[in-house]
């Protein structure tokens, strides 16, 4: 299971780094995205980085805005938010594609693969 961190609350037009911890085997093996859910909405899939060569994808929501990278060495990976929004207030989880070894989009339809969800990191945008 995963173990996210780095959320907040941020001004609008903001930045925040959130943190995904996971296990060696995690990240060697499987693709491992980032998704943000708020109450009664749909899970939204937001960028995703493949473990064989480190390619990623975004969301079009996203695009420009975040950057997703990992750091094997401390087993981390992170989403860097820039110019963040109101409406982006959600928690924020990570999560790997236990049936993949390559990122597939849009990452949202395939939600359904993911598994070893984290309890999330609450990110709040407001003035």
């Amino acid at each position: 299971r995963f173990v996210e961190s780095g959320g907040g609350w941020v001004q609008p037009g903001g930045s925040l780094r959130l943190s995904c911890a996971a296990s060696k085997v995690t990240l060697d093996y499987y693709p491992i995205a980032w998704f943000r859910q708020a109450p009664g909405k749909e899970r939204e899939g937001l960028s995703c980085i493949s473990s064989s060569d480190g390619s990623t994808i975004y969301a079009d929501s996203v695009k420009g805005r975040f950057t997703i990278s990992r750091d094997n060495a401390n087993l981390t990976v992170y989403l860097t938010m820039n110019s963040l929004k109101p409406e982006e207030t959600d928690v924020y989880y990570c999560a790997a594609n236990l049936m993949r070894r390559v990122c597939t989009a849009p990452i949202s339809d395939y939600a359904y693969e993911y598994g070893d969800w984290g309890q999330g990191t609450q990110v709040t945008v407001s003035s």
